[in-house]
């Protein structure tokens, strides 16, 4: 994946609800209708204009370094949290799963990591035995 695109009633106020729960965050670029939010190698698009009620199951994945500060930042600004993992809801009905890295099979290049500010992060035994299924070494 390069990015996703979510529906929001107001870029501005989309905006400051990721800044809330991930702090300042680094624009590629921002548009009257659009603003895009860059996320290390990735980026989340925000595009103006809700279309659909709220999501029930449809939802994406975010990965992070640390599931429980955000799990904590969260609590703090009385976010719900729900699901047998990480999930929330943003305030237009976007549902987003938030996931560890060390817990995901994929892995990114040591320079990205590095570029990321992420370095060291150690697979859990879960996500390397995806890997080795697939005959990925680590």
């Amino acid at each position: 994946m390069n990015h996703i695109a979510l529906e929001v009633d107001d870029i501005d106020e989309a905006l400051a609800f990721w800044e809330s729960i991930f702090g300042p965050l680094e624009l590629r670029g921002r548009g009257k209708q659009m603003a895009f939010i860059d996320m290390g190698d990735q980026f989340l698009a925000l595009a103006r204009g809700r279309t659909h009620p709220p999501d029930q199951e449809r939802h994406f994945g975010l990965v992070v370094d640390d599931k429980e500060a955000v799990r904590e930042r969260l609590q703090e600004l009385g976010i719900p949290v729900f699901g047998r993992g990480l999930d929330f809801r943003d305030p237009w009905g976007n549902l987003i799963q938030i996931v560890d890295y060390r817990d995901v099979q994929f892995t990114k290049t040591d320079s990205v990591l590095q570029a990321m500010d992420i370095e060291g992060l150690e697979k859990s035994e879960s996500a390397l035995a995806e890997l080795r299924a697939k005959g990925i070494s680590t």
